[in-house]
């Protein structure tokens, strides 16, 4: 199991990315195709910035991406990224001044995770939060026919919030990435094809 590890720490490594997480997105991005030229796209979590280098690269210099971390990162990036420390869930006057140009965002995506305790219940449930209040943010702000995907830690509530996403969402997938550690509990879902938030299934 070592040897898998170092197998993608010592390509990122390589590869001038700072985390080994960029290979799940690169798995994520080759099945759904959420990366195009001159998307704009909305990284929340984003330190230490793996993912927000792939996207730059994938978008190219005609998209962009806005990056949003509570804690710096000494990545530097191209041109076409702004990365803002500020809360991604606070729209404070000075997030929604940077971000007011680039509505609606074509991609949310979300690697977030709690600071782990250990205890699985209480990891879960605040990887739970995290989600549902990424997905808000989605909701306001992708386009219609916009992607969204957010890393969850497997449990109970998953499939509750994968529920979640299908009024909003012409297809809900999840998927776990080759390149996840096969110890580790994350998964992500996507919602894929934004409805609006008008939209609801006709339902009995």
């Amino acid at each position: 199991m070592k040897q898998y590890r170092d197998h993608y720490f010592k390509r990122a490594k390589a590869e001038n990315y700072p985390a080994r997480s960029v290979y799940k997105l690169q798995e994520l991005d080759a099945k759904f195709s959420l990366l195009k030229p001159g998307r704009k796209v909305l990284d929340l979590g984003a330190a230490p910035g793996s993912w927000t280098l792939y996207a730059a690269k994938r978008i190219g210099p005609s998209g962009r991406v806005l990056a949003l971390d509570i804690q710096a990162t000494v990545q530097e990036f191209s041109e076409n990224v702004q990365f803002l420390v500020h809360d991604a869930f606070e729209d404070s006057p000075e997030l929604l001044a940077v971000m007011e140009p680039l509505l609606p965002f074509d991609l949310v995506m979300s690697d977030m995770a709690p600071r782990t305790t250990g205890i699985k219940f209480t990891d879960q449930a605040r990887s739970l939060e995290l989600c549902e209040r990424a997905r808000d943010v989605a909701l306001k702000r992708l386009r219609l026919g916009g992607d969204f995907v957010a890393k969850i830690f497997e449990g109970p509530d998953a499939k509750a919030f994968q529920e979640s996403l299908k009024p909003y969402f012409e297809h809900v997938r999840g998927f776990k990435p080759k390149s996840s550690r096969a110890e580790s509990k994350e998964t992500f879902l996507l919602g894929l094809g934004y409805l609006g938030l008008g939209f609801r299934p006709d339902v009995e």
